[in-house]
């Protein structure tokens, strides 16, 4: 693969993109095709924890994702990483094992192996803008996505706490209105592009993730965005999965379709609409597509 593709990297879908997130890993792929770059899925990975564990149990959380990166420097190139909460306990781990010695000796007893912190941890925006560029991400689209007003959402782990995923400024990042304006769209202004949506307490508390996503959507439809580009699956649950019931319980109407960022790379690129995974969205986007005319 290293020698058919200029950009190469070792590939951890994590669990919500083999399953409910399916859509995800199918662009993800369709597009790294498209733009060669190279993708080389990590042999034999395993959960990373994701946002719970490390609420139970700290060490395990850690040797959790340890044990992932010390399998993916077997693999050629930075490692490639799609789902925001998989980013976000993958950076975590390397920085508590590269400032903390107790828990780094502890980490690499429980993998009985030196701990892994060499290999560099990317997120999908990051190689977009950044490893392949956005001149050459501009250069590859053949159907802009003019006139698609898009609100990019964030949520609280692309960016934050402050010095770990080291993405983009944590307060007022960037990099998705980038990547969306050389796909043509219109990046929108607005308020709760960092707000929490309730993220895993959409089984515990699901209230608080009604009200707090109910929030984000109104918000988006406020500063007059057609849609929201995320990059989370876990943001993408709640406020597309959740759409239907948060107009009902609080008697509104969105109709917002809820893009995963490969998904508008992809159709920027001309990628045909089955190889993005549109039809297993909730929000049918196909209607605001067909208005816009992008399909």
């Amino acid at each position: 693969m290293g020698s058919k593709h200029k950009l190469t990297y070792a590939y951890y879908p994590g669990c919500s993109l083999h399953a409910s997130a399916k859509e995800y890993d199918i662009s993800t792929r369709s597009v790294c095709k498209a733009l060669r770059i190279g993708l080389a899925e990590v042999p034999d990975w395993f959960c990373c924890g994701a946002t719970p564990a490390h609420n139970v149990d700290e060490l395990l959380s850690l040797s959790l994702c340890a044990k992932n990166l010390s399998m993916a420097e077997e693999v050629e190139g930075d490692l490639a990483v799609a789902c925001a909460a998989c980013f976000s306990r993958l950076k975590t781990t390397q920085h508590h094992l590269e400032h903390n010695d107790i828990q780094r000796k502890q980490v690499e007893k429980a993998i009985a192996a030196p701990a892994p912190v060499g290999k560099k941890v990317k997120h999908l925006l990051e190689i977009l803008a950044r490893d392949l560029g956005l001149n050459k991400l501009e250069e590859a689209v053949t159907r802009p996505l003019t006139g698609l007003r898009v609100a990019c959402y964030y949520g609280c782990l692309l960016t934050r706490p402050p010095g770990v995923p080291e993405l983009d400024d944590c307060e007022d990042p960037r990099i998705m209105e980038d990547v969306l304006s050389a796909l043509g769209a219109e990046p929108v202004q607005w308020s709760h592009r960092l707000e929490c949506c309730g993220a895993n307490f959409t089984l515990s508390r699901p209230g608080v993730v009604l009200q707090l996503s109910n929030a984000i959507l109104a918000s988006a439809r406020a500063a007059g965005a057609d849609c929201i580009m995320v990059a989370c699956p876990l943001c993408h649950g709640n406020l597309d999965i959740r759409q239907q019931e948060i107009e009902e319980g609080y008697q509104t109407r969105y109709g917002m379709p809820v893009f995963y960022i490969t998904q508008m790379v992809g159709l920027a690129l001309g990628i045909p609409t089955p190889r993005l995974g549109l039809e297993s969205m909730m929000v049918n986007p196909m209607p605001l597509l067909q208005e816009k005319h992008l399909i």
